[in-house]
C-alpha cells in the first residue's frame, strides 16, 4: 500500500515552509487539497507540479473513501490544508482515522499551527493549556460551553472569525468577567499584531480599527477559589440563573443541562417562580 503524508503549510509568511514538505508535496502521487484555487499559488511558488484533488469540509466522508482506495492500490497521498496543519480545525481528522482503521501508514511532518505561536505571544501559562478551536456560533450554545469553562484553570484558546470576534469577546466578558487576554491576528504576515490586556481594554482597542484577519484568542486561566458544589435544588438553580440576568428560557436550558435533571420538570418548577 501506499502511504498517506499530512503536510503543513505557512500560515501566511512563505519563508516558513520546511525543505522537508516541500520534497514531499514533489515526490507523492497526488495531492489532496482544501481549497485547489489557493494552494495552487504555493505549489507554483516551490515549483511543485503534483496533481490535486479537492479534500473539503463539504466532501470530507466520499473523498476520503476515495483517497484510501488509491492509497490502497500503492499510491502516496500529501494531505495539506489552506494555512497550518491539517486537522487542526481544518479538514484531515475523518481521513487519518479512516487510515489508521485500515492499517495504512500515515506520517505527520512538522510545521505551525496559529494557536501554537499566538500561546506562546500570549505570556500566559503554556505548561499546561486547552485548545477549543471555534465556540459554537449560536449565542446560546456559546455561553453554555463558556459557563462549563470558567473555572478552568489552565490557559484557554479559541479561535474566532473577524465578523464574529467582538461579539464573542462580548460572551466571554459576560462569563468570565473582565479576566486577562491575548488576541493574536495575521500571524507571520505582514501585519501580523497581538493585543493583550483586560477584556474590555482589548474591545476598546478592536472598536478603534478595522477588523481584518482570522483571530486566535488566548484566556488566562482561572485563579479564583473554586467552592465545593453542594446539593441545589431545582428552584434554588432557576433563581441563580435568573439573577445573573438570564431570561427563564435560558435558566430552565441551563438548569436542565448542568443538574442533569428533566426538562419537563424543570419548566414546571420556572413557573412556580
Amino acid at each position: 500500500m501506499g502511504k498517506i503524508y499530512v503536510c503543513p503549510t505557512p500560515l501566511g509568511n512563505l519563508e516558513d515552509m520546511t525543505l522537508r514538505v516541500i520534497n514531499r508535496l514533489k515526490e507523492v502521487d497526488f495531492i489532496a487539497a482544501e481549497d485547489t484555487r489557493h494552494s495552487i499559488k504555493l505549489l507554483n511558488h516551490f515549483e511543485i507540479n503534483t496533481s490535486m484533488i479537492s479534500y473539503h469540509e463539504h466532501n470530507e466522508m466520499s473523498r476520503s473513501e476515495e483517497i484510501i482506495e488509491r492509497v490502497k492500490k500503492d499510491e502516496d497521498c500529501a494531505l495539506i490544508s489552506d494555512a497550518g496543519m491539517p486537522g487542526i480545525s481544518d479538514p484531515g481528522q475523518i481521513l487519518i482515522k479512516k487510515a489508521i482503521e485500515e492499517n495504512i501508514e500515515v506520517e505527520v511532518l512538522s510545521g505551525g499551527s496559529a494557536f501554537l505561536l499566538a500561546l506562546v505571544a500570549s505570556g500566559f501559562n503554556t505548561d499546561r493549556f486547552v485548545f477549543e478551536g471555534f465556540l459554537p456560533r449560536k449565542s446560546g450554545e456559546k455561553i453554555d460551553r463558556l459557563i462549563e469553562l470558567k473555572e478552568e484553570r489552565r490557559t484557554l484558546i479559541f479561535y474566532e472569525a473577524p465578523h464574529r470576534i467582538i461579539k464573542t469577546l462580548n460572551n466571554i466578558q459576560e462569563v468570565f468577567n473582565n479576566r486577562e487576554i491575548s488576541i493574536s491576528r495575521e500571524i507571520t504576515k505582514k501585519f501580523e499584531e497581538h493585543i493583550r490586556g483586560s477584556i474590555s481594554e482589548v474591545i476598546d482597542k478592536l472598536n478603534q480599527g478595522t477588523v481584518k484577519g482570522e483571530f486566535v484568542i488566548v484566556v488566562k486561566g482561572y485563579e479564583g477559589i473554586i467552592e465545593e458544589k453542594e446539593e441545589i435544588s431545582i428552584e434554588e438553580q432557576l433563581k441563580i440563573f435568573l439573577e445573573e440576568g438570564h431570561s427563564k428560557k435560558e435558566a430552565v436550558k441551563l438548569t436542565t443541562k448542568k443538574l442533569n435533571a428533566r426538562r419537563n420538570e424543570v419548566y414546571q418548577k420556572s413557573l412556580e417562580i
